[in-house]
């Protein structure tokens, strides 16, 4: 050994040279090729960057032009508009400097190919004129019915403008074009310019000015266009417009800036883009003639370095495996061993060794029953190895054994045998491999114990779950609950299911879904389908909140999943809460009617009392005398009594209507005679506190469908409510001043189907967050003696008519306190059993 290694230390200084000497020979000129691209690389990159520089340098020069240009032209604009408010704004000979002032207007439009269009507007936003009359240059939003945008846009301009007393500027507005319009791309966007005319610090009125942004774009010169792309942006990124629809390449150069267009103007930005250059084929040519050369000499160095890898490739092939070999035998947790024809152990690999606590050593030559068999188990492995050895079967489905190692712990194995065949086909012996299964076995128990525990809690739950096959109908899983209830047939899931016409559909989509390919998609599976509630039909009036879903069965098959609970106890204390709710309907409304009672006695004492008068007045006045003087007299006194009469008949039949006990009766109602009655009913209590309350009522209100008398209940409550919410704002002695309770009835169009819009609105004091927050729960109320139902039950009617009712307050001019509160009421037009038909 000693020997060997000295001669190796003696012979390394000549391994060392030769190396070195074939790396000099052979990577020589490879090192030469790499330092010569290297510096034609830089050489061209210089170039590259300096002739970059100068396109850069040009394409800001070229961008600083046109945005000179773009804000020039704004600039004078801007002194003509300023020019034509004078010439508006003189007192001497009006007419004719308007003319003129119109003139310039028109010359100006006619001159400027960015303006559509010029208004002249007073100060109260009425439009006096518009330069051009008409033209297609300014017709086109009318015919493509973008008024109200544009409208808004300019109006908008104008507020901005009226606050600053400044020319302001409106934000860039999209119209709605037809794609097929050729000027659909010049005037898809807009924007106004407002010029205010200011004479002794007041605005006698507007110059607005409709600018086009393709129109800005345009005030590029044609010649700059034909090089560069122009585009200008918003600040979010949006493009307003582009001078080209030719896209730019990957390796062009841009740059941006911001135009200043006015004080207060929208931030616009101009960018510019660089269409790609003509192609330098004199650059091309140097490149390709480095590239070519480089590649001479490399296929020269490659036809060297081939000749030295014929010599290497019997070495590396070898290395390669016996490398494979080792890298297999090594990394592999399945333990490996051979026996020959006697069985004796010829060959372990490391992970065997690792697996027993035995060295390969100790191992090799060992024939059975083996040291690392448990001692208890030797003769069964025996036999169990014995038998492997003779039926090809047994070996390829493996024996189940176990290994004692050296520590004394043992470990559960699987072992595979094969035998072990030469090259000239003949065998010599076994090759046995040995997997670890301890814990796959170990696992495969704590799923059992698991599974266990599963059935067990499904078998304990109070709710029936079941699964189906869809193909045939099968009942594949049913706990107790579902076995108790509905036996061990799939009769009981297709009646929780819902209707049964449905099965054929859901065969029809499971063989569908099977049948596609890939099989049944993902996005399919595992989507739970809303709660249900289904009542059975075979006598026992029972309810069940049913979910279902589609569920892949452990075969792949396509089944469906359902779980159904009880609810029957909860139903019927539903059904119980809205009787109860009803009772306390009527229970409000007498409650409403008890508080009203001292104030409609009073007034019910009038009417009589007046009549009475006015009768003793006639009957002294007939005493004796029959004078037509008289007689013109007494006629106006018995229609005054007759009136006085009607009064007292209109208020006993509006309390005996708001009274009577009736269920809920829709029909097609005025809302006007609805709150005429409402107002008649409350207003009594209302004078009796020094208030008022006024109605504001739309023309040509439609007729809506509701019950009449439980609108009339809600109406009552809100009103009440206003009055009370007014009476604390205000002491008695200033109740006169105080503004009144206002109801108003309109339309609502923001809403699509459009709905009938109540409002009841009161100057009190509002209502805190925290109240209105929770100012609709039931048995809530801030009274002390309220019940804390009124609110309640007046949005369970409204919900009933499938509407809304909310409440909002209402802030003061300054915004700084709350000045009232706003009820508001919805009610759909139409009823709801046509919308639910519809």
């Amino acid at each position: 050994m000693k020997i060997s290694v000295s001669s190796r230390l003696i012979l390394s200084p000549f391994k060392w040279l030769r190396k070195i000497r074939g790396f000099k020979l052979v990577y020589t000129p490879l090192i030469a090729i790499v330092i010569f691209t290297a510096v034609m690389g830089v050489i061209l990159g210089t170039l590259q960057l300096q002739e970059k520089n100068q396109q850069e340098s040009a394409l800001f020069r070229e961008l600083s032009l046109a945005k000179q240009r773009i804000q020039l032209r704004f600039v004078n604009n801007f002194d003509v508009l300023v020019s034509i408010n004078r010439e508006l704004a003189a007192s001497e000979d009006k007419e004719r400097l308007r003319k003129i002032a119109y003139e310039q207007a028109v010359d100006l439009v006619n001159n400027n190919h960015e303006i559509v269009k010029i208004i002249w507007i007073d100060p109260k936003n009425q439009w006096l004129w518009t330069a051009p009359l008409s033209n297609n240059k300014s017709d086109w939003i009318n015919r493509t019915q973008n008024d109200q945008s544009a409208n808004e846009g300019l109006n908008n301009a104008i507020e901005l403008s009226r606050s600053t007393n400044r020319a302001s500027f409106s934000q860039f507005i999209n119209l709605n074009l037809p794609s097929n319009d050729p000027l659909e791309k010049e005037r898809k966007t807009v924007f106004w310019q407002v010029v205010p005319n200011i004479v002794g610090g007041d605005i006698i009125g507007y110059l607005a000015a409709l600018y086009t942004t393709q129109g800005v774009l345009d005030l590029v010169p044609s010649e700059l266009k034909a090089h560069y792309r122009f585009t200008l942006l918003t600040d979010n990124e949006r493009v307003l417009s582009i001078s080209s629809d030719r896209n730019t390449p990957k390796r062009a150069f841009s740059n941006q800036t911001s135009l200043d267009i006015g004080v207060l103007s929208p931030n616009l930005t101009l960018r510019i883009d660089t269409y790609p250059p003509p192609t330098n084929l004199t650059f091309r040519m140097l490149i390709g003639v480095v590239l070519g050369l480089c590649a001479f000499v490399i296929w020269s160095l490659w036809s060297v370095l081939k000749q030295m890898q014929v010599r290497q490739e019997a070495e590396a092939s070898l290395r390669t495996e016996t490398n494979f070999r080792n890298a297999m035998e090594n990394s592999t947790p399945v333990g490996i061993r051979a026996h020959d024809m006697e069985k004796r152990i010829t060959y372990v690999n490391r992970a065997f060794c690792e697996m027993t606590g035995w060295s390969a050593n100790e191992l090799i030559g060992l024939t059975p029953p083996f040291p690392f068999w448990p001692d208890s188990r030797r003769e069964e492995l025996v036999e169990k190895m014995n038998q492997a050895l003779e039926s090809e079967a047994i070996s390829k489905t493996g024996i189940e054994g176990a290994i004692l190692r050296r520590d004394g712990s043992q470990i559960q194995t699987r072992t595979f045998i094969a035998p072990l065949i030469n090259e000239k086909g003949k065998q010599t012996g076994w090759i046995t491999s040995l997997i670890d299964i301890s814990e796959p076995k170990k696992i495969r128990e704590e799923l059992a114990v698991s599974q266990e525990r599963f059935v067990t809690v499904l078998e304990g739950l109070d709710a029936a779950v079941s699964v189906v096959d869809l193909e045939n109908d099968k009942l594949l899983f049913a706990n107790r609950f579902y076995r108790e209830n509905f036996g061990d047939d799939a009769q009981g899931h297709f009646k929780l299911a819902g209707n049964p016409n449905n099965l054929e559909t859901l065969h029809e989509l499971a063989k569908d879904l099977q049948d596609s390919p890939p099989g049944i998609p993902s996005s399919f599976l595992y989507q739970e389908s809303e709660s249900e509630e289904v009542q059975l039909d075979d006598g026992s009036n029972k309810w069940f909140e049913v979910r279902r879903r589609f569920i892949p069965w452990v075969d792949g098959r396509l089944a469906q999943l359902l779980i159904a609970t009880d609810i029957t106890i909860r139903k019927e204390a539903d059904d119980l809460a809205r009787q109860q709710e009803a009772r306390m309907q009527f229970t409000s409304r007498l409650t409403t009617m008890g508080e009203m009672a001292s104030s409609l006695a009073h007034e019910l004492n009038q009417p009589p009392s007046a009549i009475s008068n006015y009768c003793m007045g006639v009957a002294k006045r007939l005493e004796g005398n029959i004078d037509p003087a008289i007689n013109k007299d007494i006629l106006p006194a018995l229609e005054k009594a007759s009136e006085q009469a009607h009064r007292a008949g209109t208020i006993i039949q509006r309390i005996r209507g708001f009274v009577k006990r009736s269920e809920p009766q829709r029909k097609f109602s005025s809302i006007k005679t609805i709150i005429d009655d409402a107002v008649g009913l409350v207003e009594i209590e209302a004078h009796r506190h020094r208030l008022s309350i006024t109605s504001q009522l739309a023309d040509d209100l439609p007729e809506v469908n509701v019950d009449p008398v439980l609108i009339l209940q809600i109406l009552v409550n809100l009103l009440k409510n206003a009055l009370d919410s007014v009476r604390e704002a205000y002491p008695l002695s200033s109740r006169w001043s105080a503004p009144p309770v206002n109801i108003s009835a309109d339309l609502d169009t923001s809403t699509f189907p459009a709905m009938m819009r109540i409002q009841v609105t009161d100057s009190g004091g509002g209502i805190a967050e925290s109240v209105l927050e929770r100012m609709f729960e039931p048995f809530f109320s801030t009274k002390a003696d309220g019940m804390g139902m009124g609110l309640n039950i007046c949005r369970s009617i409204i919900e009933s008519h499938h509407g809304r009712l909310w409440a909002s307050n209402v802030m003061d001019s300054e915004r700084t306190k709350l000045a009232g509160c706003t009820f508001t009421m919805l009610l759909p037009l139409e009823s709801p059993d046509s919308m639910e038909n519809g």
